[in-house]
Order: structure tokens, then sequence, then C-alpha cells
């Protein structure tokens, strides 16, 4: 597993440790030369938007990683992390729907994460 997929799959996990909803990786590094890795994933409010992002952020600070951009954190109804190789996507569920951005990106592989096995 290298550095990209180990931060892609640690940003998932933190995610799903706020209780974010169809979380998913994409494997997008040959499709595009803006990140080789997108999280996506869903909270229910704009409230668990945001705790979803705040919890991602604390999780990779202890390891000194931090975003170069962040967008929609006030908002809270689509939040984005920019990490370089992986870019972090929060939706609350009804912006998801509406935008589907995992169709946009469909022919990306999806890494299998540990709460999907």
């Amino acid at each position: 597993m290298n550095q990209e997929e180990k931060l892609a799959r640690t940003i998932a996990e933190a995610c799903l440790n706020e209780k974010a909803l169809n979380v998913v990786v994409l494997d997008v590094h040959d499709l595009t030369v803006i990140a080789d890795y997108f999280v996506i994933a869903s909270g229910r409010s704009v409230i668990q938007v945001r705790s979803i992002i705040e919890n991602v952020q604390e999780t990779l600070r202890e390891q000194n990683i931090y975003p170069s951009r962040k967008e929609g954190f006030q908002q809270g109804v689509w939040s984005v992390l920019d990490f370089s190789s992986v870019i972090l996507h929060v939706f609350r569920q009804e912006e998801r729907e509406y935008y589907q951005l995992e169709n946009l990106w469909a022919d990306a592989p999806r890494l299998l994460i540990e709460s999907e096995v």
C-alpha cells in the first residue's frame, strides 16, 4: 500500500468514526492529475457534515498532515478538504444525491474499506 492509499484509507476511517454514510474511496490516479484518490462521504445534517470534517482534520493533525485547502465548511452542505494527493468530499445526503459525484468518476476503481468487509 502506497502513502496516498494509506492516507485515503485513514481519511475514510475518520469519516466512519463520525458515522458518515456511504463512504467511498475512488482511485482516480489514472483518470486525472488533480489527485490520486477521492474520498466521498455523506452526513445526515449540516452539523454532522461539519463533525466529519473536524474529525478528519483532528485525526490527520495528530500525524502532522494538514489540508492545502478547505472549502464549504461554514455552509456544511458540501465540504472539501484537499490534501493534494487525496481530496475529501463530504456532502449532506441531499446534495450528494443531486450532484452524483461518483457517477462523474464511474470509471474509477473503488477501494474496499474496512466497514464493507
